[in-house]
């Protein structure tokens, strides 16, 4: 437990988990705005064909917020939190 510990704080480890938090990320915003979680089509070819076209509609989410200077949402709110905004509105 005590190595573990250490490693953590080892310059290496703390580049493997930047890259696994901007992976987790990536999907995150996946699920989110393409809701790719389950395929809308039977059939590998045509599930590679709607991930694609996710791919590409997340791409183009990400360059309008890069060329707008509109950055993507950063954290995410609940459902319960938005309802509560929408009852005091």
């Amino acid at each position: 437990m005590d190595q573990q510990s250490q490693s953590r704080g080892s310059f290496t480890w703390k580049n493997k988990y930047a890259l696994r938090a901007g992976v987790e990320g990536t999907i995150s915003q996946a699920l989110d705005f393409t809701g790719i979680r389950q395929a809308r089509y039977r059939g590998l070819p045509k599930v590679r064909l709607q991930h694609a076209f996710s791919a590409t509609a997340l791409n183009v989410v990400r360059l309008d917020a890069y060329w707008t200077d509109n950055p993507l949402r950063l954290t995410r709110t609940s459902r319960l939190e938005r309802l509560a905004y929408q009852l005091t509105a």
